[in-house]
């Protein structure tokens, strides 16, 4: 057995108008997470799957998409739940049948030779076959630690299993609490699998536990469907010429970033709607728009980026809705379906340009990449250009996604009894970039003690320890917005 002790500390904040000195007030609580934990074992398919090498689409060989994401999944337990329900043994044996329609997440990710492109080899005689699961115990139950409803989610790092192998597309730990709740941390290679697909293959999981013999939606593979031209080159390599820096990111010294959670209330985004449609001639603005303009602007003023340096919101934006010239996506595609949609302005532009001039031009540059056109000019562009994975934007670059509809926080993925309440990015791999922020549903937790989450979203962004004030201050005056 393994022993990890992890000390919290948690905050609470009292809030002054803006107008005033923000005062931090902090009152601590220390809790003590102690997980006893087994050697991972592999899960593999509960019946016989192909031998094969599978070639990825050019989206999927991104190497922005070279990454293990880790989310967090967390389970309450029920008044009457079932003292005898093993989550280990329900889970792992949901997962081994799953296994047999997904095989390809039980293969090993490798690089070709000639091209360098990366592909899943399955192996079912291979010894490392299989998806690792680790078991895990906790010594305190999961609303001593507020279900990971904490501004500070460093807790989750502890989770999720990081395996020291990368090449694995999948890997789980589950952890139980004294008080008969779970988390599921999952890890799945964005590489083989997107958002869409990680939820689906979670709800497949899901099913098959009930007692379904296969999953209600057949997976499907069919990468060759998003693969570029090579003769083709529409975009350039990069829509920035002249990249914008923060004084708090200095890679000669140590800075400290660390992912937070915001909770942005249902009426500031009413307000904000609102405020928006009627300096646009009553021009409608979804959630994801709005906040995408604030969110962009608050981050720059926070990191405090240089007036003349440029600055790129990159939106996510997907391509499984019908587009004219386009053929749609199987059912049951979870490859990779999302194209970038960039707008690049200079910081000072940015600062002083009227909020709505800019959510407006976040809403053609959005409708723009969800052409057909558009579509097929980037699939063919990433093919082209090899992408430069180590390049820092040091805070100039806001990358959005949304996981508002993926279906986390559904019915159909509640397990065993056990209501699924939140769903939280582990701050590793991916999730800990600082360019990454992602916009969940309020958690289960919100809505039934806070009212003013009501239709309310979360925000998960990641910026240095100093800068986290200003970013703050600028979130709370949405309540000020008439």
């Amino acid at each position: 057995m393994q022993q990890y002790i992890l000390r919290k500390i948690y905050s609470f904040k009292y809030i002054l108008p803006i107008f005033l000195i923000i005062l931090f007030h902090m009152a601590f609580a220390e809790e003590t997470l102690n997980l006893q934990m087994k050697n991972f074992v592999l899960v593999k398919p509960s019946k016989s799957t192909p031998s094969c090498i599978l070639s990825l689409s050019t989206i999927d060989n991104r190497d922005i998409y070279n990454n293990l994401c880790q989310t967090v999944h967390v389970y309450r337990s029920s008044p009457t739940h079932d003292s005898s329900f093993d989550i280990f043994h329900v889970f792992k044996e949901a997962l081994s049948k799953v296994l047999f329609y997904y095989y390809p997440l039980a293969g090993k990710l490798v690089e070709s030779a000639d091209d360098g492109k990366r592909k899943v080899h399955c192996n079912p005689n291979a010894k490392n076959y299989g998806v690792p699961f680790l078991e895990a115990t906790a010594n305190c139950t999961l609303s001593s630690l507020h279900y990971l409803d904490n501004t500070d989610l460093e807790i989750a790092k502890y989770l999720v299993f990081d395996p020291q192998d990368k090449s694995y597309p999948l890997v789980f730990k589950v952890t139980r609490f004294l008080c008969g709740g779970f988390t599921i941390g999952m890890g799945v290679l964005h590489a083989v699998c997107d958002g869409f697909g990680a939820s689906q293959f979670l709800k497949s999981i899901v099913e098959l536990s009930r007692g379904r013999t296969e999953p209600s939606g057949i997976p499907v593979w069919e990468r060759e469907r998003l693969v570029g031209s090579i003769t083709k080159q529409p975009f350039p390599k990069s829509p920035m010429n002249n990249i914008a820096f923060s004084p708090f990111i200095d890679e000669t010294s140590n800075i400290v970033i660390k992912k937070y959670c915001f909770k942005v209330e249902g009426e500031m985004i009413r307000n904000l709607k609102l405020s928006l449609m009627k300096e646009n001639e009553n021009l409608g603005f979804t959630t994801f728009e709005s906040l995408a303009g604030f969110v962009w602007r608050s981050r720059a003023r926070a990191l405090k980026l240089n007036n003349n340096g440029e600055t790129m919101l990159s939106l996510l934006v997907g391509m499984r809705r019908n587009l004219k010239d386009f053929e749609p996506l199987p059912k049951g595609y979870y490859g990779n379906s999302c194209v970038d949609a960039n707008l690049v302005m200079k910081v000072n532009e940015l600062n002083e340009r009227p909020l709505h001039e800019i959510v407006k031009l976040i809403k053609e540059t959005k409708n723009v990449a969800s052409t057909s056109e558009y579509v097929k000019n980037s699939i063919d562009s990433w093919e082209n250009h090899k992408e430069n994975l180590k390049m820092k934007s040091g805070g100039a670059v806001t990358v959005l996604t949304e996981w508002r509809h993926l279906g986390f926080l559904s019915e159909s993925v509640e397990l065993g009894g056990n209501e699924v309440v939140n769903v939280v990015p582990a701050p590793c791999n991916l999730f800990a970039s600082l360019d990454m922020s992602i916009f969940t549903s309020s958690n289960k937790i919100d809505d039934e003690n806070d009212p003013l989450m009501k239709g309310g979203v979360n925000l998960f962004t990641s910026l240095p320890v100093d800068a986290m004030p200003r970013f703050k201050e600028e979130i709370e005056s949405l309540r000020f917005i008439s």
